[in-house]
């Protein structure tokens, strides 16, 4: 299907092998790439930029490359940098990089990564 002409849709998130801890990133992982096929069933155009907590990252830089690449429609924040005490500075770090490099473009929030078409959807549609 081509998407040249949608929406395109940001999803900035947590990258789930680059999260410390005894957990196993695997059901995460395969939780976004099913949210993320809800975009090609509906023709919207979507690119994730999932950062690492590990600190692997120059955030500013990650994200700002990604936010740059194209006008964006919608940029949806995952819930991994909300949902989490410890990610504060770091959500406070990727919404005014959103503000800065995409002022044009809607910001949304997921409640899951099932969620995250629903999210943008509240603001492309």
């Amino acid at each position: 299907m081509d998407t040249s002409d949608a929406p395109r849709v940001l999803v900035i998130g947590l990258d789930p092998f680059r999260v410390p801890g005894p957990w196993d990133p695997a059901p995460a992982a395969k939780a976004i790439e099913a949210g993320l096929s809800k975009f090609a069933e509906h023709g919207v155009g979507v690119e994730t930029c999932l950062i690492g907590v590990d600190g692997s990252d120059d955030v500013g830089e990650v994200v700002g490359t990604a936010l740059r690449a194209h006008p964006w429609e919608c940029v949806t924040i995952g819930g991994g940098l909300r949902h989490s005490d410890d990610q504060v500075e770091l959500l406070e770090q990727v919404v005014n990089l959103v503000r800065r490099y995409a002022p044009e473009a809607a910001i949304a929030f997921n409640s899951t990564p099932a969620t995250t078409y629903e999210a943008a959807a509240r603001w492309i549609e």
